[in-house]
């Protein structure tokens, strides 16, 4: 009987370490399940009895050579990367031809209006480069990124717990992606609930009411994606089932940023792929489907300041965060540029951790850092294959080197293009009255140039990407008539 009892409570109990809801508890009173997420250490769902109960029911399961990976390949690029002191990347930096999507990280939120707000003055200038690069990519979409981990949360938090100020920022994004030929958004609120992120627990239902009103606002015209932490300490604050009604996809992300919260203060990488694995284990719970998940990558680092020379594996002490990077200038985190450049000067052999997918060195005594190559992303790129997954995401394009784009090319390939350049005579003149449109692009009826001044002819709010010659006062759209416009300020 006693025994009856124990293995009875015992089946219960791991039932309920296996659910979606009360894995916290259990960390706290049983530690079956664990979640000591942190700068440095420790993965979630760590419990192997845990993965066994997903991975026989609910994991999704392709080949490894099925593509799906490639699906999307979307990368965001910092606006803040012109600014830099070394690697600056501009928009004319950007290959194109290699992205399905890219993400302009970040506009932001007034927090007085509610409204879409851009993050520097240079930002409008940006945007439109950055839409222009369509130009060049038939296929190209390119999102606005809101928010972020420096946006903080009180602001999400106020906007989406107000009726009138979700729809005061609903009506200025929808003025902002037509103003700017944006193709969709990605909402990246860092994050809901969270208390050390000044969450409340109304945010949970709130961001769902949220992004239906976003989307019956946007409707299908335009993209929606949202992020996701990796993290199941961040992770179970979203709800994801319901959230995936509204939303495209979901963007799988590491935690960006570089507190060190654990009193195990050891080495581990952050985008070792056992964690990455525990973490999709709660969608699978949840029923997302993979097409709808994009798995996230870093062409950046996580840097350390071991605590003892001699010990520098995996699992390791460490002191603190290492020395700034030359270029990114923020302590704890190296560009993959900078650490080839670290690779190449101290001839070193990084170490691959096969298991983890995952490669990181030592270098000068005691700094270390764990960084992904060509060899670890195609273990990535085969695991999001293997679990049927939408496609794969990069944080950033920008911390790859501006001209040889190495971290790019190990990831996608050198030779890959999905679209070449469409400007030629024969390409533009497939620009029609419907599919002008759509592109945010419109040709004005032929008039003489006013004074020779160059974008007089677009209306205020618009500017000329292309001119044509064309006889006098034709307007046909199916011809290379008047000047092509760009933008436009469109109210309502």
């Amino acid at each position: 009987m006693a025994n009856g009892l124990v293995t009875t409570m015992y089946s219960l109990l791991m039932l309920l370490a296996c659910s979606t809801w009360f894995d916290l508890f259990l960390h706290v009173q049983s530690g079956l399940c664990t979640n000591a997420d942190s700068f440095g250490t420790a993965t979630d769902f760590s419990d192997s009895l845990c993965q066994k109960g997903v991975e026989t029911s609910r994991k999704p399961r392709c080949p490894v050579t099925g593509g799906s990976a490639n699906r999307r390949t979307i990368c965001y690029w910092q606006s803040w990367a012109t600014a830099r002191p070394c690697d600056v990347w501009r928009v004319s930096n950007i290959d194109a031809s290699k992205w399905t999507h890219i993400n302009f990280a970040f506009a932001l939120i007034d927090k007085t209006t509610y409204e879409v707000a851009q993050m520097a003055p240079t930002d409008i200038q940006q945007y439109m480069q950055l839409t222009d690069l369509k130009r060049d990519n038939l296929n190209l979409k390119v999102f606005i990124s809101i928010g972020g981990w420096d946006a903080g949360c009180a602001i999400f938090l106020d906007m989406v717990s107000s009726p009138s100020r979700r729809s005061a920022f609903i009506n200025s994004l929808k003025r902002f992606l037509k103003q700017y030929v944006f193709d969709g958004v990605d909402i990246d609120w860092q994050y809901p609930v969270a208390e050390d992120r000044d969450g409340t627990q109304a945010d949970y239902e709130n961001y769902v009411v949220f992004l239906e009103e976003l989307r019956a606002g946007l409707g299908t015209k335009y993209g929606m994606t949202a992020i996701l932490p990796i993290s199941y300490w961040y992770l179970q604050h979203f709800d994801v089932k319901n959230l995936a009604k509204h939303l495209d996809w979901f963007n799988m992300q590491r935690k960006w940023d570089s507190k060190i919260t654990t009193a195990e203060r050891v080495v581990q990488a952050h985008s070792n792929l056992t964690e990455i694995d525990q973490g999709l284990d709660h969608l699978w719970l949840n029923g997302i489907d993979p097409q709808k998940v994009v798995l996230g990558l870093g062409f950046y680092g996580r840097a350390f300041t071991l605590g003892s020379p001699g010990c520098s594996k995996p699992g390791c002490n460490f002191s603190g965060r290492a020395k700034k990077g030359e270029c990114t200038e923020q302590s704890g985190i190296l560009s993959n540029s900078e650490i080839q450049e670290i690779v190449t000067d101290n001839a070193i052999t990084p170490i691959l951790v096969k298991e983890d997918a995952v490669k990181y060195l030592t270098w000068d005594s005691n700094p270390w850092v764990s960084y992904d190559d060509e060899e670890t992303f195609r273990m990535k790129r085969e695991y999001a294959n293997s679990l049927c997954l939408g496609g794969m995401i990069v944080w950033a394009l920008d911390m790859d080197k501006p001209m040889e784009q190495t971290s790019m090319n190990s990831l996608l390939g050198s030779e890959m293009s999905l679209n070449s350049k469409w400007n030629t005579l024969s390409s533009r003149r497939a620009i029609t009255r419907s599919n002008a449109l759509t592109l945010g692009l419109f040709w004005t009826a032929c008039q003489p140039p006013s004074g020779g001044a160059a974008g007089k002819m677009c209306p205020e709010g618009y500017r000329p990407i292309a001119l044509g010659h064309c006889k006098v006062f034709d307007a046909d759209l199916n011809h290379l008539t008047g000047e092509d416009c760009h933008g436009g300020g469109v109210s309502g």
